[in-house]
């Protein structure tokens, strides 16, 4: 797992050591990006589901100006505080160890201008956090990555082999 593209393009991340954490292929997350565009510059970001980071260190890398990382689980933490470490991000981030749902719950709207979401496949977390985001729009856009086979909601919704992300628009 690396970085696509920008300041820390080519730099490697540490993966969490816990194998039910699924990473954006990269694929994916550049087609996200593309997507985004200008959106990135200047942005303040929340990566809810973070993992090890790899979204919301790529929208640093891409100009975003400052990036809240919310995760729960104790080796992606790990992995998560490893990868700002190694690229030198401390000053522009700030990790949560609490959970995504509940820590979004409590977000006034607008509190950021992009929130990507990766939350575990199985679980209904997307279709929760596009009807959160549906009745107070904590960002100006929300994205969340899911199968393709589950219908999440959404404003607009992109497909990538057996992964699509769900967009959603302040209105």
């Amino acid at each position: 797992m690396r970085i696509i593209a920008g300041e820390f393009r080519g730099r490697t991340l540490r993966p969490p050591s816990d194998r039910r954490t699924r990473p954006t292929a990269d694929r994916v997350r550049e087609a996200w990006f593309n997507i985004l565009g200008d959106r990135l510059s200047g942005a303040t970001v929340v990566d809810l589901f973070a993992g090890s980071g790899a979204l919301g260190l790529e929208a640093l890398s891409r100009g975003a100006c400052y990036v809240d990382f919310v995760e729960f689980g104790k080796s992606a933490v790990a992995a998560l505080r490893a990868n700002v470490t190694t690229l030198d991000a401390d000053e522009r981030v700030r990790v949560h160890r609490v959970d995504a749902l509940r820590f979004v719950d409590r977000l006034d709207e607008g509190a950021f201008d992009i929130a990507f979401a990766d939350p575990p496949y199985g679980e209904d977390h997307g279709r929760e956090l596009i009807r959160i985001f549906q009745s107070r729009p904590f960002a100006a856009v929300l994205g969340v990555e899911h199968r393709s086979t589950d219908d999440i909601g959404g404003d607009d919704t992109r497909r990538y082999g057996d992964n699509s992300i769900s967009f959603c628009y302040r209105p």
